[in-house]
């Protein structure tokens, strides 16, 4: 096969969890540009719509599904969703996610449970869903969880110990899933971003953004292009040698 053959996702369904914007939507467009009908959710029905014009634009099919993943209920009825209208899932991308600043000691154990809920228990549910539901009986997929680089490490600039924590775990649920399902031909890796402007991240960046771009090898933050590649070759065939990965997408600031 070419590599272009390879790359092609034509006749493919992937499902983007928190699809409607920043960084899930930007992965959306790469997916969707290499072939692949999509499946978006996220808890806001007017993002929702917002993305599926921006992704039809562009001539991408996307069905905009509305679900909060942090509450279980949720899950199953959007797998159903999704399988009623496609009939398969064949890539799954864990982007959803939230974050919650303070320090350690002040932190409440209501945001604590939210960002587990979400971040962790949600990315769960959901792919043990898609998993039981297709993947594992027809023996494929790719599995791609939106990890961060703060996963990997601490950090002193920042008091987010919840979303530290929980970012960590979707490193090791990645190494630890991929172990298991091997065998059933399916993938799963992680992705681990650094800073990209988005709504989430806006704003710590306007309190330490000139820092970390001084403490980044490249000199810059992501920008919109900046994961699509990665994101297309791990959905794709070209990636079908490499599962139980984390790759880091932060202009070097981890390598130093």
């Amino acid at each position: 096969m070419s590599v272009k053959q390879l790359l092609d996702l034509s006749g493919k369904v992937a499902l983007i969890s928190g699809g409607s914007r920043g960084l899930g939507l930007q992965i959306g467009e790469a997916l969707g540009e290499m072939g692949a009908r999509l499946a978006i959710t996220a808890r806001k029905t007017d993002e929702l719509e917002q993305a599926r014009s921006q992704l039809a634009a562009r001539g991408i099919e996307a069905a905009p599904l509305v679900a909060d993943l942090g509450k279980p209920d949720s899950v199953r009825p959007l797998v159903d969703a999704v399988l009623a209208k496609y009939g398969r899932i064949d890539i799954l991308v864990n982007n959803a996610g939230a974050t919650w600043g303070a320090a350690a000691e002040d932190m409440p154990l209501e945001a604590w449970q939210k960002l587990i809920n979400l971040n962790l228990t949600g990315t769960f549910l959901l792919t043990q869903e898609v998993g039981r539901r297709w993947m594992i009986p027809n023996k494929a997929g790719r599995v791609i969880v939106m990890a961060s680089v703060a996963g990997l490490r601490g950090n002193a600039h920042m008091k987010t110990i919840g979303y530290n924590t929980t970012k960590g775990g979707l490193v090791n649920f990645t190494r630890a899933l991929a172990a298991e399902w091997g065998p059933y031909g399916i993938t799963v890796n992680a992705i681990a971003p650094g800073f990209f402007p988005s709504k989430m991240a806006e704003g710590v960046l306007a309190t330490i953004g000139q820092a970390v771009i001084q403490g980044t090898p490249l000199r810059r933050l992501g920008g919109e292009e900046d994961l699509k590649g990665l994101a297309a070759l791990l959905a794709s065939d070209a990636s079908r040698h490499i599962t139980g990965q984390v790759i880091a997408v932060d202009g070097g600031a981890s390598a130093v």
